[in-house]
């Protein structure tokens, strides 16, 4: 299974509000080898660390892709600049973000890219839309379930499922 966080928070030129711009997004991955095979509801999350910047909007989405990973993760990098994603300061606001979290269970190290995402297992904006899509997912590296990991956060963030609309992705 390929799983992929999606999230933003700032309005993007052509799509509007984070939502619909990461619908958008998603829509824009199908192709070229890749596919979307389901996806989580949609959340509110606050952002971290805490700021005045907006409340996200976030999702997981399982993928079925034979590219390898850093096809994919180039793919992934395209439709964010595709969307208006400029890369500056780390966790500024942004029109999207699509990351990179599991690929089969493979473990890579490189300076390109890291496998698992190193930092999934330490948000729960990423944690709660995986327990929904995926709850039997294991942790590569750790061997814990999504439950277990969000029984071991010590971060309070808030993290609110928000009721469906037309034209979500399809739910997993």
């Amino acid at each position: 299974m390929v799983l992929i966080g999606l999230g933003g928070n700032l309005p993007s030129p052509g799509y509007g509000a984070p939502r619909r711009t990461l619908t958008a997004a998603l829509a824009a991955l199908a192709g070229d080898g890749i596919a979307v095979a389901a996806c989580s509801a949609w959340y509110k999350s606050a952002p971290l660390p805490p700021s005045d910047q907006p409340w996200y909007v976030n999702a997981v989405a399982a993928l079925a892709t034979e590219i390898d990973p850093f096809a994919l993760l180039a793919a992934l990098q395209r439709v964010e600049r595709q969307f208006g994603r400029v890369r500056g300061v780390r966790n500024a606001a942004r029109t999207v973000d699509l990351d990179l979290l599991d690929y089969g269970g493979l473990e890579v190290e490189s300076t390109a890219l890291t496998l698992p995402h190193p930092r999934l297992h330490q948000r729960r904006f990423v944690l709660v839309p995986l327990h929904e899509l995926a709850p039997d997912w294991r942790h590569p590296r750790f061997g814990l379930t999504t439950a277990q990991l969000l029984a071991r956060l010590t971060t309070r963030q808030r993290v609110y499922r928000l009721p469906s609309e037309p034209g979500d992705p399809p739910r997993g």
